[in-house]
């Protein structure tokens, strides 16, 4: 039987490699000089953290399945090796360039803005010996260094851990001196240490803590000489692994996965660049690394250090323009909620417009003595939250307060099972979702008597119920009081905390059941109209697209002549502009000042187009291992709204637009005629101008 040409390999884009674009766009923004110099800086640290979590997981995996023998092939058939051995190549070309953006180009322009990271071979006097009263009293009482030596085996360092391995000559108290010792940095310890008025030259100079150790190391070890000290770094696998078929207790489950994965696996080595090659040699072996996996570091192996200083430097004009959020006259106008969304659907784009708006829908609730019960979903949110505090408030004065927390969000749990303990303390009944999927659906939803009957409120959305991440992040809320929307979100719920076979549900699309065969269908529906001659026309906006049947659909719906346009920020699997398969879809991703997670999908559909917001990516796990919702927007002004700056407004970015090539590769959008960046002018149009 001949095989479909749409699942040739030619056609995909490999997912890690992909991925590795994204983060040469991110690093990119460093060395745009048209941003502020501090965000600059801000941007070569997410990308190095970027860098981290793909290494903790994505890198992690592929070595867990060339360890197994895997040969697990996606759809551009690339083994776990093959994989490896691109990813190791490209990376080492990131790597250089990282530290020439740091060292060639942020570091004297800095330095001229009065922002300068002192060498210990550069300190004055005065300097030194503040900085050595800064070892004696905060450093050195904590650290604990480790000869080895037979009764002193290799340390574990933690993952991530800022760690230096010292070479020494002389012999301790007890004739001993195997030549090498093991300092670890402290873990409460500030990587980035500002130096007093009292001896810096200018009021933002800085020191690195790992120059402070480096400088004293030799004192670590009295009688003893340090003659070489060296930074080094692992990273480890960091994916928890749960066995959904053999637990009971999810929570306490995580809690005994949680401590491990600070010693997981180890999946990469960074050294300092004048490590001695026998002493990599050494640490590798440790390690269980080969060459390929180690990565030599022309500055501080962890670039995150430098996070800090932003935040650390009071110089505004080296920063992005602060701004308030805008809220809806539907909402500033009224002083109570659920009056607001009863005259209508109300939309709120973030961080454009406030979150606060939520936050005081929950509020309202937790007060009003018609509100009977609060239904939510959190993911990310953290303790110190004032979506929390309003639950625990609603809980408090009696209401029935049910909450879902996905106790599996990456690099959260330890967060969200500290939420889970905090709000059952409060009076709130917590559970867990379904073992087996991650609960990654966004919902809130309000019961209220009103008259005889109840009514349901409801806020649907595209990002977590965090705070901080709502300034940070590009997301749409939607709320609602549509009776189907509500009789779906209950059902939603229902499904949640309780057991049951699924029903069918009236407007919402919902992971795992109907969203992937829903997308499909709408796809192949706009093909069938293009054949026909019929309007036909997708854009989509998501940070993902990988699943391969997705893609398949779109090849074929531009076979068909249907003009697609995707904005997808981050990973994409698609080929475009091949010839015979997708001439007509053109694929964008936007890096800008805000991390873009909206998901938007709009299908023309002929004469009555349909647009869905949505919690999910295009991606394997959002369709068939999440729960996930995909929800209308109805109201015809509203849908206008959202493909106008949602979509349209990202179409004809100018200025922080990528284009992907059929190659793999992506360039900038030239800037032709007026500047135009689409968050530039979201905040000119929607953020609070008074």
């Amino acid at each position: 039987m001949e095989a479909d040409p749409l699942t040739k390999s030619e056609l995909y884009i490999n997912r890690e490699l992909s991925f590795l674009e994204f983060h040469r766009r991110v690093l990119a923004q460093a060395h745009d000089e048209t941003l502020p110099l501090l965000e600059r800086l801000r941007f070569l640290c997410i990308s190095s953290s970027v860098l981290d979590e793909f290494f903790e997981i994505r890198v992690a995996g592929l070595k867990q399945q060339e360890a197994y023998g895997a040969e697990q092939r996606g759809p551009d058939n690339m083994s776990p090796s093959e994989q490896l051995r691109h990813i190791a190549r490209v990376v080492r070309n990131v790597i250089d360039e990282q530290y020439h953006v740091l060292n060639d180009v942020l570091i004297p322009k800095l330095d001229i803005q009065g922002i300068r990271f002192i060498n210990h071979e550069d300190w004055n006097d005065k300097q030194a010996q503040w900085i050595k009263r800064f070892f004696d009293r905060e450093l050195a009482p904590i650290m604990n260094p480790v000869g080895l030596d037979p009764a002193h085996p290799f340390p574990e360092p933690l993952n991530k851990s800022l760690t230096f391995i010292v070479m020494l000559e002389g012999k301790d108290a007890f004739g001993r001196n195997s030549g090498k010792a093991i300092v670890q940095a402290p873990r409460s310890s500030p990587r980035v240490v500002r130096l007093p008025d009292s001896c810096a030259a200018s009021p933002n100079e800085f020191v690195l803590l790992s120059s402070i150790i480096h400088a004293h190391v030799s004192e670590l070890f009295p009688g003893m000489k340090a003659i070489g000290c060296y930074q080094f770094r692992v990273t480890r696998n960091s994916d928890l692994f749960v066995d959904d078929e053999e637990v009971d207790d999810l929570l306490r489950a995580l809690e005994g996965e949680l401590s491990s994965t600070r010693f997981g696996d180890a999946v990469r080595l960074e050294v300092a660049q004048d490590c001695p090659d026998e002493l990599e040699t050494f640490l590798s072996t440790q390690f269980h690394l080969t060459r390929d996996e180690v990565y030599r570091c022309n500055g501080p192996v962890n670039l995150m250090r430098l996070a800090a200083v932003p935040d650390l430097v009071d110089r505004p004009d080296l920063k992005y323009p602060g701004f308030t959020p805008g809220v809806p006259d539907q909402i500033r106008l009224a002083s109570d909620m659920f009056e607001a969304i009863r005259n209508g659907d109300i939309l709120l784009h973030h961080p454009f417009e406030s979150f606060a708006p939520f936050v005081e829908f929950l509020r309202q609730a937790a007060v009003d003595p018609n509100v009977l019960s609060i239904r939510q979903t959190l993911y990310r949110t953290g303790t110190e939250s004032a979506v929390v505090e309003a639950l625990t408030d609603a809980a408090g004065n009696g209401k029935e307060v049910m909450v879902v927390i996905e106790l599996r969000a990456r690099f959260d749990e330890a967060a969200n099972i500290e939420l889970a303990n905090h709000l059952q303390s409060a009076g709130a009944q917590v559970v867990y979702g379904v073992v087996g999927h991650k609960t990654h659906a966004k919902m809130s939803m309000v019961i209220r008597r009103e008259g005889r009957g109840l009514k349901r409120y409801v806020h649907l959305g595209t990002g977590n119920y965090h705070m901080r991440t709502t300034r940070l992040y590009t997301d749409y809320g939607l709320f609602t009081c549509d009776d189907a929307v509500g009789d779906d979100v209950h059902q939603v719920f229902q499904q949640l905390t309780a057991m049951g076979r699924a029903g069918r549900l009236k407007k919402l699309l919902l992971s795992p059941f109907t969203m992937h065969k829903s997308m499909i269908e709408f796809i192949d529906r706009e093909a069938e109209n293009a054949k026909r001659k019929k309007a036909a026309r997708i854009i989509a906006k998501m940070n993902s697209l990988v699943e391969p049947q997705i893609i398949q659909a779109l090849y074929r719906a531009s076979q068909a002549g249907v003009k697609i346009d995707l904005i997808v920020r981050g990973v994409c699997a698609l080929r475009p502009g091949v010839k015979g398969f997708s001439e007509n879809i053109k694929v964008r991703s936007i890096i800008g000042r805000f991390l873009e997670h909206t998901r938007i999908f709009y299908f023309e559909n002929g004469d009555d187009a349909l647009l869905y917001l949505s919690s999910a990516d295009w991606m394997g796990r959002n369709f068939f291992n999440r729960v996930e919702t995909c929800f209308p927007v109805e109201d015809e002004e509203l849908k206008r709204r959202i493909l106008r700056e949602g979509l349209q407004n990202y179409r004809t970015d100018n200025c922080q637009a990528w284009i992907l090539q059929s190659d793999g590769g992506y360039k900038p959008v030239k800037s032709q005629g007026r500047r135009k960046s689409a968050q530039d002018i979201l905040l000119a149009t929607l953020a609070d101008e008074s």
